[in-house]
Order: C-alpha cells, then structure tokens, then sequence
C-alpha cells in the first residue's frame, strides 16, 4: 500500500481541517495515511483510527488575522518554525511517504515556507510525488500580479499535481486565481469535498422549529451569536422555537460567559461550545444560521436545510462573500449582513423565511473519490511510464 504524508495549518477556523480529514479518510483504503496538524487540537475532533496523526507545536491566528501566535515555551515564530521544520523532516525520513499533499500552499500559508520548502526540496530530491490540496475560491491579495507570479513559480518548482476541491460549472479557480493556465503541473477538479451523511445520533427532543445557529471554530462571528441571543425572546413570542447554538471550540471563554449571561432565563436557547455531530443537528434543523465556510455551505447543500448565512469579510477576505453571493442568486440560500443583526430585524427574516422553501443544489460532490482517483492515477501513470 502506497504512503501519504498530508500536512493541514488551520490558523484561524477549523475548516481546512475538517476538509483535510474527511479527504484522507477517504483515502485510506487506498493509503496508510500520516497527517501533520500544526493548528491547535480540538477536543472531541474525531480522527479515524487507521490514521496516524502527528500533532506538530500549535499555531494560530488572533480575530484579525494579522498576527501568528505561538505556542507557550517559545520565544519567536522563527524558533518554532525550525523545530517544526525539522520535526518535518524527521517524520518525512520515518515514514518515507510516496506522496506529499499540502493543504492551501502555494495559494496561502507561505508564511510557513521556512518549515515547508525543506520538506518539498527533501520529497523532490527523493522522488516523492508532491500535491497541492486547494479549495474552490482563495484570498486575493492587494499585489494579485505578485502574489500570483509566486505562486506560478512555487507551483511550478515543486508540485506533480494541484487538486481543485469545487465544481468549475459553479465557482471556476480563475474567478480568484487569473494565472491557472501557467500552472506546469497536472490541474484537476475534485467536486466538492463533503462529510459523509452520517447515522442520526440520539439528541436531545427539541421543540420544533428547531434554529441551528453556529459559527465554524468560533474565534469570530460573535456578533450573530449576541444577536440571535437577543432575538431569541422575540421569536419565542410569536413562534415555539428552540434555537441550538455552538459558539465553536475556540470561542474565548469570556466570550462565551458573556454568551451564557445574556441568554439567561430564556427557555428556548441551548449553547454549548462544539459537537463532532453538527450535520446531525442540521439535518434535523428547520433553519440553518450561519457564516458561510466552506464545509458549513457543503453540510448546508447536502442536507437541503433553509440557510441564512453571515460571510465573513475580516482581512479583507472575499471568499465567503463570493460564495455566498452566488448560492443566494440560484435560490439556495438567504445572505445576511451586519445590519441584519438587530433583533426586530433579524426575527422578521427568520419568520419569513421559515415558511419559504429553497432551491435544492445540483452541485458535484465526489470530491472525496475523485481525490483518491487522481491520486491512484498519478502513480498508474508513473508505473506506465516506468
């Protein structure tokens, strides 16, 4: 059985690793998969058990997104990032991986490139097929032409093959991304990758409608959690609702006892951190609020659930506002903005809204066989090759 070596940075949200983790457990039947994690380890986060998972010293982001904060016992981001490198390097010697995929890199986290280019000079020099793991849209920076031209060159350099988790009929990579046509490598499109329908677990009986309201890992989007909580009270008068709310893992604790005064008393609210079960709870949901990452748009479509979603536009960020622009004109979705927060406001949409139906997505989401697909070929051509 062939060897993957996956590296996934979360920094900020805990999408790029839920996306990571539901790519390499498709894998598995066809890989023994090591996955490095070098964000922060979230309790209760499931890994499957044929996986070997290596935990590299933690960093992350503030709310901002401007700063790298690293871990306790270090004294500078260059420090940490050479022991990483060489933990990098060691782990790579050990496992001897037929394939590298990197999750974002090129496209972001160059930040991390005193920790990665070694790792990918190492794989290059001994043969190790190298893959670019990306999702649909990416950031565009103030120096697009710059930026871009690294990338090429990055690209270009190291990589065998840049896989393209999304469906170019809804959201093609050139939208934010103008030089795909320079990239030297092998260039595939994946589908969107989705977490698995999963078997109801036992929950607790709620009243109906039930209101799902979440916000990813929970380091921003406190805004919609206070105001749902505000809003709570009015719908509670003209609807018998309950509204479930995860503030995510990393919501900072006087966040979340603030989150906790503010919603005390009022019977229709539950607030709890974090489940590994989410798309349960969204397929039992009435209504889905939410921002609009990545894996929570693909839970969103896949489970049909009403959804109104908050796009996250920190750092200037447009990826979620694309996104979430484009479903809302097909019908799919309601797009909610900062101004919709007032809790009259925001109850008037959410009464509305619960009595409209959406339009169902037609979207490709075999990203996680196609993955497993395309990299079975790339050795199938390298074995033909040879």
């Amino acid at each position: 059985m062939k060897k993957l070596m996956f590296y996934c940075q979360h920094i900020l949200g805990i999408g790029h690793l839920i996306r990571s983790m539901e790519i390499v457990r498709g894998l598995i039947p066809d890989f023994h998969v090591c996955f490095i994690n070098g964000g922060e380890v979230i309790q209760g986060f499931k890994v499957p058990p044929e996986i070997e998972i290596v935990n590299l010293p933690a960093i992350k982001t503030d709310s901002e997104f401007q700063n790298l904060q690293i871990p306790a016992g270090f004294n500078s981001l260059d420090e940490v990032l050479e022991i990483r490198k060489n933990q990098l390097l060691e782990i790579f010697g050990q496992f001897q991986p037929d394939v590298i995929m990197v999750e974002l890199f090129p496209f972001g986290r160059r930040r991390f490139s005193a920790e990665l280019i070694p790792l990918l000079e190492e794989a290059k020099a001994k043969g190790t097929k190298i893959v670019s793991s990306l999702r649909d849209i990416v950031v565009t920076k103030q120096n697009q032409v710059r930026h871009e031209e690294k990338v090429c060159r990055l690209m270009n350099q190291y990589f065998d093959m840049l896989l393209i988790h999304g469906d170019p009929q809804f959201v093609p990579l050139a939208e934010s991304f103008s030089r795909v046509d320079d990239l030297n490598c092998q260039v595939h499109y994946t589908g969107y990758v989705v977490q698995r329908p999963p078997e109801i677990q036992a929950m607790p009986t709620l009243r109906k409608p039930m209101i799902l309201v979440s916000v990813g890992g929970g380091r921003f989007g406190h805004d919609l959690l206070e105001s749902m909580i505000k809003t709570a009270p009015i719908l509670q008068a003209r609807l018998p609702d309950h509204i479930q709310m995860f503030t995510g893992p990393f919501v900072p604790d006087a966040v979340f006892a603030k989150l906790q005064n503010l919603a005390a008393g009022q019977t229709n609210i539950t607030i709890e951190r974090y489940t590994p079960h989410l798309l349960n709870y969204m397929q039992q949901a009435d209504l889905s609020i939410s921002m609009s990452g990545y894996n929570t748009t693909m839970n969103i479509l896949m489970t049909g659930v009403r959804a109104m979603i908050l796009p996250f536009t920190g750092n200037n960020d447009q990826e979620q506002t694309i996104r979430a622009k484009k479903l809302e004109q097909l019908g799919i979705v309601k797009t909610i903005c900062s101004e919709d927060l007032q809790a009259e406001t925001l109850a008037h949409k959410i009464i509305t809204y619960l009595n409209e139906q959406p339009t169902a997505a037609t979207f490709d989401f075999n990203g996680v066989d196609k993955t497993s697909a395309c990299l079975r070929q790339l050795f199938q051509n390298q074995e033909v090759a040879a």
